[in-house]
């Protein structure tokens, strides 16, 4: 049985453990994306491990169109089929079927839309994204809602968040008769449901109240990063948290930068995922405690030091940036692959740091301390302080 163990607040920030079927889950955590059941830029189940991930994401929409949940099924769900047998969580696809606005249909019963390899014809609604949930047989499912657009007329925002909440309550049906069959790959798979409502706080906190009667095993702020200022989002977060329960995991879903994770773990914030770290290793970006970097740049060319002094990732523990920027530059992958080894580790690390800080009571100053140093483009270590 899935339980959260809340083990100290400081604040409002939380630090727990959130014990899973496929194990503990030690949070503040930042979850890697491997949106196809693989993290872009050659990266391993494997090297996931050895650079510290907890949690890997995978995406329902993406797995639905290619390979297909009934292969990932066939093959004995997802855990299985990427080698990997630690937590996994599935977004529903209801961010990347709304972001096909031009493709798509919304109604009551679901949404009708293209799929963007091929343009065939896809219906998906609660039913559907729970059933191609449970063939991945992730450790924890998304409920399907409207992902509305950040500048959305209230009026519409108000209908939406409305819609949102029967499909949540149909998630959940479809979730009990899907986990009671005998056949089912994961029977103790999990339901985050999702509060929205754009930038309008009444919206947000009326349904954060409504969702939360349901007492789901986890709950995920959504619609936030999508346009929105930094200062936006965490006027959202900090109105909209305290009516999510405290005893259960808070997952603030795409976000974001270290500044913003930090803000956000300020204000209640448990579970975090964004592309950012894997997607700016993919083009020679990489996160320092001196800033971020561009390994591109001539004046890397001669510098033997590694990516980050002192850094345990696998890219610093053995090359300089001199031959990461060479293999850029002669368009080999294993650059990629090692700046997004090494970006991942990163935000891997700071986790860990964010949860040591909070179990030593010393998160505040910890915060203090990295957010002057992201000011300064100068990202200090602990032992600077």
């Amino acid at each position: 049985m899935a339980y959260y163990e809340l083990i100290r607040t400081v604040g409002r920030a939380k630090r727990g453990r959130f014990h899973t079927v496929h194990g503990t889950i030690e949070t503040p955590v930042f979850m890697n994306v491997g949106t196809i059941g693989a993290i872009k830029g050659a990266v391993s189940t494997m090297d996931l491990k050895e650079i510290g991930t907890q949690v890997e994401l995978s995406n329902t929409y993406h797995l639905h169109v290619r390979p297909g949940d009934e292969v990932v099924r066939k093959m004995g769900g997802l855990h299985k089929f990427m080698v990997w047998d630690r937590p996994i969580l599935t977004d529903s696809g209801g961010f990347q079927v709304f972001s096909l606005s031009g493709l798509r249909k919304i109604e009551e019963e679901g949404v009708t839309f293209q799929s963007h390899i091929d343009g065939h014809r896809i219906f998906m609604g609660p039913e559907e994204s729970m059933r191609i949930q449970s063939n991945l047989a992730s450790t924890i499912a998304m409920a399907f809602d409207e992902c509305p657009s950040s500048v959305a007329e209230r009026s519409y925002v108000e209908q939406s968040v409305a819609r949102t909440t029967r499909w949540l309550y149909r998630c959940r049906d479809e979730m009990e008769r899907l986990n009671a069959l005998p056949d089912t790959i994961n029977r103790e798979q999990l339901l985050f449901g999702i509060n929205q409502g754009a930038i309008f706080e009444d919206i947000r906190i009326e349904h954060a109240k409504r969702i939360s009667e349901l007492d789901l095993p986890g709950y995920a702020v959504g619609g936030l990063a999508v346009g929105e200022t930094h200062e936006q989002m965490y006027h959202i977060l900090e109105e909209t948290v305290p009516y999510l329960p405290q005893n259960k995991p808070t997952y603030l879903m795409g976000v974001g930068t270290p500044a913003n994770i930090l803000e956000s773990v300020e204000r209640g914030v448990d579970f975090f995922d964004c592309v950012y770290p894997s997607r700016n290793g993919r083009h020679g970006h990489v996160y320092t405690n001196h800033g971020k970097i561009n390994i591109l740049n001539a004046k890397y060319e001669l510098d033997d030091r590694p990516i980050e002094e002192g850094c345990g990732c696998p890219a610093c523990r053995h090359y300089s940036r001199a031959y990461i920027r060479h293999l850029f530059k002669a368009k080999e992958m294993l650059g990629m692959r090692l700046c997004v080894l090494h970006n991942l580790y990163y935000y891997n690390h700071l986790m860990q740091e964010i949860r040591d800080a909070l179990d030593e009571g010393r998160f505040a100053e910890y915060k203090k301390m990295r957010l002057e140093g992201f000011e300064e483009g100068r990202i200090l270590h602990p032992t600077e302080r």
